[in-house]
């Protein structure tokens, strides 16, 4: 049996890889805006597992595949029989000999190892509680296309060492910039990440000194889908690390700022940066589809450029 290349984390790929996907995603956005798709995963089907609801995940990796030449199956659980018990490993196995690819946007990354190490089609981290991936890609392309490559520029993230933290931590080391995390303690990153990454990587609490002189400032909601219930309690740790124009005036000029979405406006980011000139949150929502586009591309269709 072929060695199956799987998506994860953004370290399942090598940096290289990860490069010409963005070089990849940038091309067909081009392509797309001029009339033109390209049936590059023409009979490619695609399963998509959700487990979490979604609006930009499902939407992105749908019209990816219809724009080129696929097709994708949503499934929840309310609709398999996973909803009725059925192990993940045979879900990944009956699966395999029907799809040629299976994303699943799911809470325990747990649950997306047992997944992949069933399934002998590439499977892809639509999201889990640990890393969301896809979501990185997209970021990375957004930077490139207003400031060129973020290679030796600064990051700063603000508020919840979440699973979008963890994944600014892993691209870091494969984009090569540095990483500023601002968090409470008691909301911290995962440190074995953090030490893997210590080239890269400066933890802090004070939300001032991670933005200072930084090139791009990211932020996420303060408490995530399944933490709903600490809301409120979260709200009175993350109160200082609200991005806002003061702390927004402390990063360059030209810094941009970005959030995955859904954003809780005047909670961990002011409405008036999301609706700034720096944000460029719409974009980088839209480069879900390109970069997704180009990941399908390379997984399901051996697009190795």
């Amino acid at each position: 049996m072929k060695n199956v290349q799987h998506f994860l984390s953004l370290l399942d790929l090598g940096a290289e890889q990860l490069q010409r996907i963005i070089q990849r995603a940038i091309e067909l956005k081009i392509q797309l805006h001029a009339g033109e798709q390209p049936p590059i995963l023409k009979g490619r089907i695609l399963a998509m597992i959700f487990e979490k609801s979604s609006t930009r995940t499902r939407v992105s990796f749908e019209t990816a595949m219809a724009q080129s030449g696929g097709h994708a199956i949503f499934l929840s659980p309310d609709d398999t029989q996973l909803g009725r018990g059925e192990p993940i490993e045979d879900t990944a196995r009956v699966l395999s000999r029907m799809v040629d690819g299976i994303m699943i946007r799911t809470f325990e990354h747990e649950k997306l190892q047992s997944l992949a190490q069933f399934a002998t089609v590439p499977v892809i981290n639509g999201l889990s509680d640990s890393y969301h991936p896809c979501q990185l890609l997209a970021d990375m392309q957004t930077y490139h296309g207003y400031r060129g490559t973020i290679q030796g520029k600064t990051v700063a993230w603000l508020g919840d060492g979440n699973n979008m933290c963890h994944s600014y931590i892993n691209a870091a080391r494969q984009f090569d910039f540095q990483l500023n995390i601002a968090c409470p303690e008691a909301y911290q990153p995962d440190m074995t990440l953090v030490k893997a990454a210590a080239d890269h990587v400066t933890l802090m609490t004070d939300p001032e000194k991670a933005v200072r002189k930084a090139d791009l400032v990211v932020t996420d909601v303060w408490a995530s889908m399944g933490q709903e219930s600490e809301t409120a309690a979260r709200i009175e740790f993350f109160r200082p690390y609200q991005v806002n124009q003061a702390l927004m005036s402390l990063a360059c000029k030209d810094a941009l700022f970005m959030h995955c979405l859904p954003a809780h406006r005047d909670e961990e980011v002011s409405t008036d940066v999301l609706e700034g000139p720096q944000s460029v949150v719409w974009d980088e929502a839209g480069n879900r589809l390109h970069s997704q586009k180009a990941l399908l591309e390379f997984l399901l269709a051996n697009g190795d450029w």
